[in-house]
Formats: C-alpha cells, structure tokens, sequence
C-alpha cells in the first residue's frame, strides 16, 4: 500500500513519471551511494592511500553487489543515516582485507550528497530532454499561427488584436529562460563532496588536499573549493530553478485552461477517447493536463520551500534541516518532471481554432482597436483629444449596440482627417498587430 502521490499506482499516469521516479527510487539511490563509494577507492588508489588491489575488490563488488534491502532498511532506522549499514554489506562483499579500506577517511554525508548530486545530473537530463521536445512543440505553434488574429486580453478583457503565434512565442521566451537556468546553475550544483567528518580532511595526512579533486574527476563532477555539508545553497537553487519552470509551464496550462472554456473554445486539449471526462455529464471535456500541470507546480513551490529551509543548516553538520531535503528533491525532481511530460503531451497536440479567435475578436464590434483609432487621429487633435473623442463613441457604440466604424464614420471630428476608406483600415484588427510577427520571428529565430 502506498500512501504518497509520488508512489500510487492509482495516481501514476497523472502524478508521477516513472522515468525521474527511477532516478530517484530506493534502487537508484543506492546504487549512486555504491558508484560514490567505488570512485572513491578508485580516487584513493591512485593517489596511494589504499592498495590498488585493494580498490579493484571494492570497485568489483560495488557493481556486483546484491544489497539486502530489508537489512538496509533496518539498520537506517537504528542509525539513522543509511551508510553505515550500505558500508558494512560492502565490507563483507569486499572480502576482508580489501573491505578494510571500503570508505577510508568519509563520513556519511559525504557519499549521500555525492549521490544525490548523481541523482540531481540525472534528473537534470530528463529535465533537458522534454523541455526539447516543449520548446519545439512552442516553436510549431508560434510559426503555424504567426498571422493567426486573436484577441490580446489584460485583466481577463478584451485589450489589443495579437495573433496565437505571438502568444506562443511569448511561452517560448520564458521557457528559454527556464533552459538557460538550468545549464547555469550545473557547475554550482553538481560538485562532488569529499571532505571527512568535519570538513577538514584530516583523516587522510598530507594527500587530503588532492582527494576531493580525484573523486570529483572519477564522477566527471565539479571539484569544490569548500566543504558545503551545511551550505545548502546548490540544492535550493535547483529546487527554485525547477519551480520557476513549472511556474512558466503553469502559466501556459492557465492561459490553455481559459482558452478552452465552452464561452471561449479557442483552444482544445489533445482527444484521447474518455480523458477529462465526467462522471454524470456525458458532455464533459476537461483540461486535464492543464489542471495536473498546475497541481505539480504548487507541489514543487512547496518542495523548493523545503530546500530553501534547509539551508539554515547548523555550524558544521546540520541538526535536522539535511533530512528535510531528502523529502523535498525527490518531489520537487518528479513532480517537475510530471508537469514537463504534461506539457509535451499538451502543446504537441494542442488543437487551435483560428475561425474561434475571430469569432470572438469581433464581440466587441470593433472596440479591441479602439487606441488604434485614437492613434490614427491623435496627430491631427492631440492625444488626449483624440482619446476622449474615441471614448464617447465607445461609449456610444455600446450603449446602441452597434460598431465602433458605425459611430465613428459619423462622427465630423473624425471624419474631417480620416475618410471612411481609411478608417476601414484603421479598424482593421490585422492592421494593428504591433510587433506581434516580428516577436515570432525573433523568438523562433533564437
């Protein structure tokens, strides 16, 4: 039985991503402790503080080993750190005499954030891959629909003509930010940890200052200049890093979600046969992918949370806070990863209704380009005799229910500069699109 959303059988197709959870599971954590605990004998060995044969034993045994995990178990709730118990199976795998040397001079810490570092390049890749796969799914739509017309909205009404493609392009911007974060922080946040029970090294003699550096390189990891057992910051940013990008891919599935309303309908979910549906209205099709997406989004907010609490660890080796990460990075890596899937399956089969967009471009009967208006005449009155001007007969044109074309073609103080052929233009919604298809342009460009 489960009680985690992360681990529910039940939830998994919504929830969860079965590729990060195997990064990140029981089987893969320990096998990124055995990889530590193996590069480190291999980094010892070279630099003569261990016999070779001696770390060959520990290496061969570290790649072949059966560990028991109910013993496992058992000895990290009476410890309460998993190594000890993982060294001890490792000694006995290594046979005695070479098992003498199986974590010479580390402490406990140093191979669990070596191998959440392992985890964390892992995840990452995942995270690098799909956001591939939504960048060019982003790129798709916002070429497809460079000149497809819709109507901008800002507090939710109608506020200038853009077309879908800008939108998409603006998605895409964010989601670039997003990938440039993420190849930043790598040399921040995949360092190796090596440094003994207080960070000092001081178990190792005089070869300590080299060690770090050759555990680092036997991980293709980033050598520290300093401990950071009790500076948290690398994983906080990580953690961050992936909330902003769930925070960029919620705001799209918001922007989706809205789009999708039966008022609306500019925009459809991917059809699978029965997805979104409801239980007792057969009519129902829900943005399901959009509601999931937002959900891990706020799990993830949550679990950076964690991350960021924990950097307030205490002097050398934290009390408490370290054991809140190992809660946090798991959810916020799979949930990430969750809302990530989401959203390749959401954009690369998102339908669009270009006729919808101009459907409802045209409800307010030409008032969407109302500043175009007071744009056009504003050289020949000023600008705010223009926009008062353009006011009334928004005004007008409501309140009779008719065109803004319809007030303003009879209107002397518009029609003394701007004849009705030019107002026609004017008014035109695909006249007044800005730099919408230049933004296309360059963002699918970059």
């Amino acid at each position: 039985m489960t009680s985690s959303i992360l681990d529910s059988k039940i939830f998994a197709p919504l929830f969860h991503s079965q590729e990060m959870q195997a990064v990140f599971n029981d089987d893969a954590r320990v096998k990124a402790y055995l990889e530590t605990e193996a590069a480190l004998a291999r980094a010892q060995a070279k630099l003569g503080l261990i016999p070779e044969n001696a770390a060959r034993k520990i290496d061969e045994a570290a790649s072949t080993i059966q560990i028991d995990m109910d013993r496992l178990a058992h000895d990290t709730g009476t410890v309460g750190y998993p190594i000890l118990g993982l060294v001890r199976q490792l000694v006995e795998a290594s046979g005695s005499e070479s098992g003498g040397y199986v974590h010479w001079g580390a402490t406990t810490q140093d191979i669990m954030d070596t191998a959440s570092v392992l985890q964390i390049r892992d995840g990452l890749e995942l995270i690098d891959r799909d956001l591939k796969r939504v960048e060019k799914a982003l790129i798709v739509l916002a070429k497809e629909h460079r000149n497809t017309v819709m109507a901008g909205r800002t507090h939710l009404q109608h506020a200038l003509p853009v077309t879908f493609g800008y939108k998409a392009a603006v998605w895409l911007d964010s989601l670039r930010r997003t990938q440039s974060r993420l190849q930043e922080l790598r040399p921040r946040v995949l360092m190796a940890q090596l440094w003994g029970a207080a960070g000092t090294l001081a178990s190792i003699g005089d070869k300590a200052e080299l060690l770090t550096g050759a555990v680092a390189e036997e991980l293709d990891l980033v050598t520290p200049d300093a401990p950071w057992h009790a500076t948290r910051d690398g994983f906080a940013e990580v953690a961050c890093a992936l909330a902003l990008m769930t925070g960029s891919l919620s705001k799209i599935a918001l922007d989706i979600m809205i789009m999708c309303m039966d008022e609306i309908s500019e925009v459809a979910e991917p059809f699978v046969k029965d997805r979104g549906a409801s239980s007792t209205m057969p009519q129902k099709r829900n943005p399901i992918s959009c509601e999931v997406i937002r959900g891990c989004n706020m799990g993830v907010i949550k679990a950076a949370g964690l991350l960021m609490d924990a950097q307030e660890a205490d002097f050398e080796r934290a009390t408490g806070p370290w054991h809140a990460e190992w809660i946090g990075l798991p959810q916020a890596f799979v949930l990430a990863h969750c809302a990530l899937s989401q959203a390749v399956f959401l954009l690369e089969g998102l339908e669009v209704f270009p006729d919808k967009m101009a459907k409802n471009l045209d409800i307010s009967k030409g008032l969407i380009v109302a500043e175009a208006a007071m744009m056009a005449l504003a050289p020949h009155v000023g600008r705010q005799a223009a926009h008062d001007i353009v006011y009334e007969a928004c005004l007008e044109a409501q309140s009779h229910d008719c065109s803004l074309y319809d007030v303003l073609s009879q209107n002397q103080d518009v029609t003394r500069y701007i004849d009705q052929d030019a107002l026609v233009k004017v008014l035109s919604p695909s006249s007044y699109l800005g730099l919408s298809q230049l933004i296309v342009d360059r963002v699918t460009a970059g």
